[in-house]
């Protein structure tokens, strides 16, 4: 098994290096074919588009008859990625897994997940939560971490900036853009005398972002901020 196993990774492997065409990369670590980094582009037409995207993949003694194990490296702000670990909720990874997929497929499906999130079976339930409430407001924290975290390149124009402005200066503030969140309510509860870096967890954990904001009272926000 273990020969047959080696084998058919190391044609995965070569089989990846061939194709020029969907530039998805199959790289060993430390020179073992059972631990690998994967990676591919962002798809073009989503917060995602410009950025390069990494994925760590440890090959299974059973493998292909069980699934690969794999995570994000690369920071990705999606429904169905956990922003904190990179661990990914989706079914060909778990019970949907089938031994006919590679390295390769499962990397393009990863690729298609970024597409077409699915919110209703979220892995970061906050995330999903942003994406369900304020679609606007997830593409541009989508989008800025995409620029901090995976190489894409800056937005011109108007488009994402407001998440990524603060209100002095226009200057960018990573920690309230990569929550999602805009300068001014930040400042508001600031000017009541809380600390920043605890009103961002707050906000973030109320979901105060977009048309939610309406939904949460200040006095919410002042409650949880005095906990």
């Amino acid at each position: 098994m273990s020969e047959a196993r080696l084998r058919r990774i190391q044609k995965e492997i070569s089989d990846c290096q061939k194709d020029k065409l969907t530039r998805i990369t199959l790289i060993p670590v430390d020179n073992s074919p059972f631990h690998l980094v994967g990676a591919f582009d962002g798809p073009s037409g989503t917060p995602y588009e410009g950025g390069r995207y990494e994925v760590d993949i440890v090959v299974p003694d059973s493998y292909p008859f069980q699934p690969v194990k794999m995570k994000f490296i690369t920071k990705v702000y999606h429904p169905n990625i956990s922003s904190a670990s990179g661990a990914i909720c989706l079914d060909i990874l778990k019970d949907a897994w089938s031994p006919v997929l590679t390295l390769k497929s499962t990397l393009i499906s990863l690729q298609s997940l970024l597409c077409d999130p699915q919110p209703n079976d979220p892995q970061d339930a906050e995330v999903a939560k942003h994406y369900l409430t304020s679609r606007v407001s997830f593409e541009q924290t989508a989008r800025h971490w995409a620029q901090a975290y995976a190489g894409a390149p800056p937005t011109t124009g108007g488009d994402g900036a407001g998440a990524a402005k603060a209100a002095k200066g226009g200057k960018v503030d990573q920690q309230v853009a990569l929550a999602g969140l805009e300068e001014r309510h930040v400042v508001q509860f600031e000017n009541l005398g809380f600390e920043r870096g605890k009103i961002i967890d707050v906000l973030k954990r109320l979901n105060y972002r977009g048309t939610n904001v309406g939904k949460v009272s200040e006095d919410r926000v002042v409650e949880e901020l005095l906990k």
